[in-house]
């Protein structure tokens, strides 16, 4: 269960100025009614969405396993970090766990494509190109690059039962090519934008390829959905969380959220919040700078400046109690290290009093306010109700800015700009 900690934070009673704007906004996201209310098809989803597309996607995901040593996922922004995310945090970053799971088509570097391409030479391989109109230039490029590998190395034919493409129903360049060639296809819904697409297909289909339980990832939605559908900020520890931010925003003035865990392999939830909220409500000349650490590692280089630095930010800790391994200290004769004081002792021990050592010396000493999200452990029905727990906070608290948190017009911009120097005809 998801625990939301405030005594490090701010006291409740400053959330009382909130109670009357929540009841408004969560009425109007409900009945959509708010800007951007063409994209609050995730709202509902965990309840909407296709239970025949997700039998499809988990007969489809064996075949993968079975068949393949490895999936290549060509997505960019949403199109991948939800299920980046979701994958690491599961199953970890050294998982040996088949197939291996690559990331593509999210950069435009020479070396990584060179690598990737160069690794792939040789392997048992399958692609899922994530992309709503096809022409998403990254994904596009790094389709175009592993697609023309795979078909020399298997044929055409072959290949056409190793591509699976997820993108809009009804139309778009890689629908159409989908078509042609007979690869399978999964509905990234129109009404729900790239950043709030990991329930859908998107997120289902890499994650049932890894193996994870993807019933148990929609049930945590599902019963987050029920449970913060609810205008009662008394009893809604989802928006007591966006207004929380929204506090820390106008009256605190802070600038910057840095969202902290303590694993390595929960390191790309961070990464995909910074978009969920950095393109959601950086607009207007507001928001705030949404930036991710992962203690204790960043401790030995942001944790001068969190603690005495300038007081700028909050922070939001995302704290599993109980790992997935241990590992136990041994005992040394020599004890050159000083560490026998610690033998037998385990590293989610020393784990969490560095958790509770540096939460002391941050709210106490630094004066930085620190907001705890908490988990008893990490599986696919906690993460799913996390990941809704934060979509929909991401909503209310855009909304209390009066901003819509699902369009990205400054993203246009630099995009405007590459295709003018690029030469696209039109640009």
């Amino acid at each position: 269960m998801l625990k939301l900690i405030l005594e490090n934070a701010l006291k409740k009673e400053e959330l009382e100025q909130y109670k009357d704007r929540v009841v408004t906004i969560n009425k109007a996201i409900n009945e959509k009614t708010l800007p951007g209310n063409d994209y609050l098809g995730w709202a509902k989803y965990p309840l909407t969405y296709d239970k025949q597309e997700a039998e499809q996607i988990k007969k489809d995901a064996e075949y993968v396993r079975n068949h393949f040593d490895v999936l290549v996922v060509c997505g960019i922004g949403g199109s991948y970090l939800g299920a980046r995310a979701a994958i690491e945090a599961l199953n970890g970053i050294k998982s040996t766990s088949k197939p291996e799971i690559i990331f593509f088509g999210q950069t435009f570097s020479p070396n990584y494509t060179a690598q990737v391409l160069e690794y792939l030479k040789g392997k048992k391989f399958a692609i899922n190109v994530i992309s709503k109109s096809g022409t998403t230039t990254e994904t596009s490029i790094a389709f175009r690059l592993v697609k023309e590998l795979l078909e020399k190395q298997i044929g055409k034919d072959a290949a056409r039962k190793a591509i699976f493409a997820t993108t809009d129903k009804e139309t778009g360049a890689l629908l159409t090519l989908a078509r042609k060639e007979g690869y399978q296809t999964y509905v990234l819904p129109s009404d729900i934008g790239g950043r709030y697409s990991v329930f859908s297909a998107v997120g289902l289909f890499p994650l049932a390829c890894a193996g994870v339980d993807i019933d148990d990832f929609m049930k945590g939605a599902y019963d987050a959905m029920a449970t913060f559908d609810n205008d009662d900020l008394h009893s809604n520890i989802c928006y007591q969380y966006a207004c929380s931010r929204d506090y820390f925003y106008r009256k605190a003035k802070k600038s910057c959220e840095l969202f902290v865990t303590y694993e390595p392999q929960f390191t790309q939830i961070g990464e995909w919040l910074k978009q969920l909220f950095g393109e959601s409500e950086g607009k207007m000349k507001k928001g705030l700078f949404p930036t991710s650490a992962t203690f204790s590692t960043d401790l030995h280089s942001l944790g001068q400046f969190i603690q005495d630095g300038s007081p700028v930010l909050f922070e939001t800790i995302i704290y599993v109690e109980k790992p997935a391994y241990d590992v136990l200290v041994p005992h040394d004769d020599l004890d050159l290290d000083g560490l026998n004081y610690l033998e037998n002792k385990s590293l989610s021990f020393v784990n969490h009093q560095a958790f509770e050592g540096t939460l002391q010396a941050h709210t106490q000493e630094g004066k930085v306010p620190c907001i705890v999200l908490e988990l008893d452990s990490m599986n696919p029905y906690n993460l799913g109700y996390l990941f809704y727990f934060f979509m929909r906070a991401c909503a209310m608290s855009a909304y209390l800015l009066e901003i819509n948190p699902f369009n990205q017009p400054g993203v246009e911009v630099y995009k405007r700009n590459m295709f003018h120097l690029l030469g696209k005809k039109g640009y």
